[in-house]
């Protein structure tokens, strides 16, 4: 079990090293000019000593420290040890802020107000996470708002990517003293565009190189989700989750069914599929999930104002990139609960619009709470 205790705020001293057992985050490590802009290494931290590191490249978290059952600080995100592992990792979204859309759009093409608009094709014949150089690899704007609160800002500019319209856009991070992580997504356009922002934190709840998550336990708050074609695009209507591998409504093993014979899971290699969460209509902060590590007994809630949860189980971690405590990111061996509108949503009338005009707010709200098992 990885554990780890950030001790220092290298941004309120002039030490440039955090001292963890077995571990050090260098914030020298994270300094580097990338397109003009340089990059560092922030820490916001709670009273009960839970810590969340993050670099501005690609507004992305780090680590994230909170107590296990036995009140031993534990880091439940993976990730790396220096910037120049982020800039070359085979697998590019590792705690990072993912737009301007997050997920996939079929064929790389959607349309507004009858113009076509053109992505890049980045994943087989279809657009994921924003295209080419999505806001994983761009540098953002950091202010430190105060010990427990960071925010990142970044302009996206007119046709970046092949979206249109300027998009502002502010993520604020502050890790509350109950150990809730919460996010805010905020964004405005001079033009009409598409958005769906998240984050990508991958997460092994018993701590980074601690083996695989399948004896994870998972609960999804969601009654259907959306079968995919081969190249993982929504296709058809949403099925029921009942008498299905995708049933977690209540607490279940993420592996117990993962290797069963279902089209799904072969398209998907395992879990890569968007849930439909049970929320209705409202807007306000819905339970979507809960996720329990079965060693650490560490318990994280999932709270959203998004209608949909991405539950990816790490099924193209390769083991190619090495960790900060020295392991590698073998096969399942973190998984994501990506809070978020559907794949595809441009192109599909019948989801949530993630079309957002000129003149409007996007405001979205996330929140992971942890716990310990009682």
């Amino acid at each position: 079990m990885s554990s780890c205790n950030l001790t220092d705020n290298t941004q309120n001293t002039g030490s440039s090293k955090l001292e963890t057992p077995g571990i050090q985050l260098d914030k020298n490590a994270f300094q580097k000019s990338i397109d003009g802009k340089t990059t560092s290494l922030y820490i916001i931290k709670n009273k009960n000593n839970a810590s969340v590191a993050f670099t501005n490249y690609g507004a992305r978290i780090i680590s994230l420290q909170v107590p296990d059952q036995e009140n031993r600080l534990t880091d439940v995100v993976v990730g790396f040890s220096d910037i120049e592992r982020y800039i070359h990792s085979t697998e590019p979204y590792f705690g990072a802020t993912i737009g301007r859309y997050g997920n996939r759009i079929a064929r790389g093409k959607f349309t507004l107000d009858g113009k076509e608009y053109t992505l890049f094709t980045n994943n087989g014949v279809n657009s994921l996470h924003g295209g080419k150089k999505g806001f994983q690899d761009v540098v953002w704007d950091t202010r430190q708002i105060n010990d427990q609160s960071i925010e990142f800002s970044y302009l996206s500019k007119d046709m970046e990517e092949g979206y249109p319209g300027n998009l502002k856009i502010k993520v604020v991070y502050t890790l509350s003293d109950d150990n809730e992580l919460k996010i805010n997504y905020h964004a405005s356009t001079d033009k009409k565009t598409v958005i769906n922002l998240t984050n990508h934190a991958f997460y092994n709840l018993n701590g980074e190189g601690s083996g695989s998550i399948l004896k994870h336990q998972l609960q999804i708050n969601a009654d259907k989700y959306n079968p995919v074609d081969s190249t993982l695009i929504p296709e058809g209507m949403p099925a029921d989750v009942q008498d299905s591998p995708f049933d977690f409504r209540k607490l279940t093993a993420i592996g117990i069914r993962i290797n069963e014979e279902n089209i799904q899971l072969k398209y998907g290699k395992g879990y890569d599929h968007n849930y439909i969460l049970n929320r209705g209509t409202s807007e306000s902060l819905f339970h979507a999930a809960r996720a329990l590590g079965d060693l650490s007994g560490i318990v994280m809630d999932v709270y959203t104002s998004e209608p949909g949860l991405q539950f990816y189980s790490g099924n193209f971690m390769q083991g190619k990139n090495e960790f900060k405590n020295g392991s590698k990111d073998d096969f399942r061996t973190a998984f994501c609960l990506e809070t978020q509108h559907f794949p595809d949503s441009p192109n599909r009338p019948d989801f949530p619009s993630t079309v957002l005009d000129k003149g409007q707010s996007y405001q979205s709200s996330t929140i992971y709470k942890f716990s310990v098992k009682k």
